[in-house]
C-alpha cells in the first residue's frame, strides 16, 4: 500500500518542478532563437545603454607617423 500512496506525490512533485523549471525559464530574460530569429529578452527597454566613443579609422596612426618621421629625418647624401 505504500506504492500506491507514493505514486501521485511522485507525480504532483514531478509537476510542481516542471512548474518551476518552466517559470524560471522564462523569467531569466535571455535572447531566444525563434524561427530563424533572434529575439531580444524582454527586459531590453530597460538596459543601460553603452557607449564606445569613435576612435580614428586608421588605428595605427601613431605608427604612421613615426614613420613618416624617421624617413624625414634620413636624408640622403648626394651622389659625387
Amino acid at each position: 500500500m505504500s506504492n500506491s500512496s507514493s505514486q501521485p506525490s511522485r507525480s504532483l512533485a514531478a509537476i510542481v518542478a516542471s512548474l518551476l523549471i518552466l517559470a524560471s525559464l522564462t523569467a531569466m530574460g535571455c535572447q531566444s532563437d525563434i524561427a530563424g530569429q533572434t529575439l531580444p529578452s524582454p527586459t531590453y527597454l530597460s538596459d543601460d545603454v553603452q557607449y564606445y566613443a569613435p576612435g580614428p579609422e586608421f588605428k595605427l596612426a601613431r605608427e604612421a607617423a613615426a614613420l613618416k618621421e624617421q624617413a624625414a629625418n634620413q636624408i640622403s647624401e648626394p651622389q659625387r
